[in-house]
């Protein structure tokens, strides 16, 4: 028997949410933290909150560029306990960043120890490096104390950490950034520091400044480990005007001669964020697969600078070549994006151009400098204060001295007496005895002069905009200066060039170029013999074999084969079987029919013509570039009706008017070949017309230079007086001259 049971009740004030409006504001408010406080860097100072945080303890501890190293694990526990309350290993990490010269354009931080390489190999763990912080680092924490900058609360209410840093140097263009948050990411390559500084001192002077402009003073990115950008000026130029766009980087190479005629390839500078290791270890596999025909050998020959050595196959490979198929099947080039995207303001996430990033922060150097100036003149307010006090003590010395050695509450006798204010008074009272002499009241009314005219300049600095951007452009130069391409820090170290045009298909330009001579029986069996034959008397066939086809080549050749299926097929030169033996059937090279006889075997020439015909005395004028097969099973270019068979294919010499046809009947037809129409595929139309038997043969020529053949015994003969055989397309024509070959081939 079953006992019902009532079910749980549960506190008053529980409160029934939608599950799907508690994970739409569950998420969002996920996103916004992911976007806000780790992934997008401020556009003011380009820092993340983890950067920022750093930089900000390494401050609090005085890790000056001058001071003594301090051990990375201290660091890392002051971040973690008082401002970023996750895993040190990722603060470390951040840490190890901003220390690597090869991964920060302008590194932050000064590191002492192993802070890993650009072989991909990590840093030590932070009980064994030290670190400090760099000029660049001091630059961006310059004025903190000064009121510069808004402070919030940290984590826990216990501490108070800036929002932004002054940022006295560009450091979101100048170091770039990457992160990937929610449904956003962003990519920025670095920078020139010198460059950025000129173009921001350009949209101070010219505020309307076009991205045109200002992309003629920020040429590109400027990569610490160097290369080559090889993008053209036009996508440089939209990549920067719309913030997103991408950047094609090559790395540097030279050529070496060494003895005897031989040379190899040394590469100095790779492209940004790719690991050396990696990147050796990837051509290893390449090589061992076979997949890089031209190189013989790869190297790391590296120590402080990056050598890495590539020997070639010979020493009559294209070096330029070479390294085209390094580019293309390795990182030796890489791809790396730019998308802006920031945090405007520090709170509104944005794609942002090159002008709009310098704009803010122009704009936030300048809110640095009023605010900057407004803390100073408080600090001079207070000062010159004191000092109306202590030059009332002075003019009345012994007064104020005996009043302090009689009074029990000398402060307040003080402010009565001579009408001090409490802060005057409580700096009376704090004064040394050693100030009281003769000297020190000059030096305090030379102090108060000096002040009263700084306040003066400050006043008239802040109610003037232009004396503003005046002196953030001083600030500017100052840092430009500092970071010169005199200098070895501001140098530029990527340059631009124009990716060299490879005329030829990469494939075919990678094989060795090599004379070969081509031959093909009457059966079908063809090889390549090497070096270019005269005689073909030498040559071997199998049985029952005989020669057909003997033609010069090389091995970067395509070589384009007809058969009697009206199909054409193409061949690679450098695949061809070797001259050892008789060769190989031509069927293991394509996909021809068993039933197919070898009509005709040429080298292909772009741009050339071909007369093509079949045995029903159908054709028609082809491009040899229309013939060009892509695949083993060829392309079908006369269309043919069984039984019919191809029979003809004939070059068409430039300059050619008339074609001579021939039939089985014996009779010779010679009309004008502009009759004959220029197709990519077809049956044509009829050439000559047979009451019985087929089409023999068909040539094309000059009709001035007359009508040459090749008898059997080899002798060349021409006739010139050829009326009597001219007609129209499709007529029976007549018998031939007198000598013309039994066979009814022109030869």
């Amino acid at each position: 028997m079953s006992k019902h049971v009532a079910s749980p009740q549960g506190p008053k004030d529980i409160q029934r949410i939608e599950l799907k409006d508690a994970l739409e504001e569950r998420y969002l408010a996920y996103a916004l933290s992911t976007i806000m406080h780790r992934a997008l860097p401020d556009v003011r100072d380009g820092l993340k909150p983890v950067h920022r945080r750093l930089l900000h303890v390494m401050g609090q501890l005085r890790l000056d560029p001058d001071a003594a190293f301090k051990k990375s694990a201290k660091i890392v526990g002051d971040v973690m306990g008082g401002f970023h309350p996750h895993g040190d290993q990722s603060i470390y990490d951040a840490l190890v960043r901003l220390a690597q010269d090869f991964a920060s354009r302008y590194p932050l931080v000064d590191g002492q120890g192993n802070f890993g390489n650009v072989d991909g190999d990590s840093a030590a763990a932070y009980r064994y490096t030290e670190a400090r912080m760099t000029e660049v680092a001091r630059l961006l924490l310059e004025g903190l104390d000064q009121d510069t900058v808004d402070f919030r609360p940290n984590y826990d209410g216990s501490l108070q950490e800036p929002v932004v840093l002054p940022g006295a140097f560009p450091n979101l263009l100048a170091n770039g950034a990457s992160g990937i948050a929610v449904g956003m990411a962003t990519s920025i390559p670095p920078h020139n520091a010198a460059e950025l500084c000129d173009a921001a001192l350009h949209l101070i002077k010219f505020p309307n400044a076009t991205p045109d402009k200002l992309t003629q003073f920020v040429l590109g990115p400027d990569f610490p480990t160097g290369g080559i950008v090889i993008d053209d000026r036009d996508t440089i130029l939209e990549a920067y005007r719309t913030g997103r766009g991408s950047f094609r980087v090559r790395a540097r190479w030279s050529q070496e001669e060494l003895s005897r005629g031989t040379w190899q390839i040394v590469v100095s500078e790779i492209p940004y964020q790719v690991q050396k290791g990696r990147l050796i270890e990837k051509v290893a596999e390449l090589l061992t697969a076979k997949k890089l025909p031209l190189l013989a050998d790869i190297r790391d020959e590296s120590a402080e600078d990056i050598r890495i050595v590539l020997e070639p196959r010979s020493r009559s490979v294209d070096p330029a070549l070479l390294m085209e198929q390094l580019f293309r099947a390795t990182e030796m080039e890489a791809r790396i994006p730019l998308n802006m995207n920031v945090l405007s303001g520090g709170k509104v996430p944005k794609v942002m151009s090159l002008k709009e990033v310098l704009r803010e922060w122009l704009d936030h150097r300048k809110e640095v400098l009023v605010r900057r100036s407004r803390f100073r003149l408080a600090e001079i307010a207070r000062r010159l204060e004191i000092l109306a006090g202590y030059l009332v003590a002075y003019l009345n010395l012994d007064a104020v001295i005996r009043l302090i050695r009689q009074e029990d509450e000398p402060k307040p006798a003080l402010v009565k007496r001579f009408k001090l204010t409490d802060t005057q008074a409580e700096a009376i009272l704090n004064m040394r005895l050693r100030a009281l002499r003769k000297l020190e009241e000059m030096e305090i009314r030379k102090e108060h002069d000096g002040l009263v005219k700084e306040e003066k300049e400050l006043n008239k600095l802040l109610k003037s905009d232009d004396e503003q951007w005046a002196q953030v452009s001083a600030e500017v130069r100052e840092v430009r200066e500092k970071f010169s391409k005199k200098t070895p820090l501001g140098r530029r170290r990527t340059d631009f060039a124009v990716a060299p045009e490879i005329d030829m298909e990469l494939e075919q330009a990678l094989i060795e170029k090599e004379p070969v001579t081509v031959v093909c029986s009457d059966k079908g069996w063809i090889r390549a013999m090497k070096g270019h034959l005269e005689d073909a008397t030498g040559l071997t066939y199998k049985e029952g074999d005989s020669h057909k086809f003997m033609l010069k080549a090389s091995t970067t050749d395509k070589i384009m084969l007809f058969s009697s299926s009206g199909k054409f097929f193409t061949l690679e030169g450098a695949r061809l079987p070797g001259g050892r033996g008789h060769g190989e059937p031509v069927r293991l090279l394509c996909d021809m029919e068993a039933s197919d006889q070898v009509v005709a075997l040429f080298v292909y020439a772009a741009g050339a013509k071909r007369l093509v015909a079949s045995s029903d005395g159908d054709g028609f004028i082809v491009s040899e570039d229309e013939c060009l097969a892509n695949t083993r099973k060829g392309k079908q270019v006369l269309n043919l009706k069984a039984p019919a068979e191809a029979v003809v294919c004939v070059a068409v010499e430039e300059g050619a008017d008339h074609l001579a046809a021939i039939g089985e009947n014996r009779k010779l037809l010679i009309f004008k070949l502009a009759e004959l129409p220029e197709m990519a595929r077809g049956k044509g139309v009829r050439l000559q017309k047979f009451k019985d038997g087929s089409l023999s043969d068909a040539r094309a020529f000059k009709l001035k230079d007359g009508l040459s053949w090749t008898d059997s015994s080899g002798r060349n003969f021409v006739v010139t007086d050829l009326k009597e055989w001219v007609g129209d397309r499709a007529q029976a024509g007549r018998l031939p001259p007198k000598g013309f070959p039994k066979s009814n081939r022109f030869g």
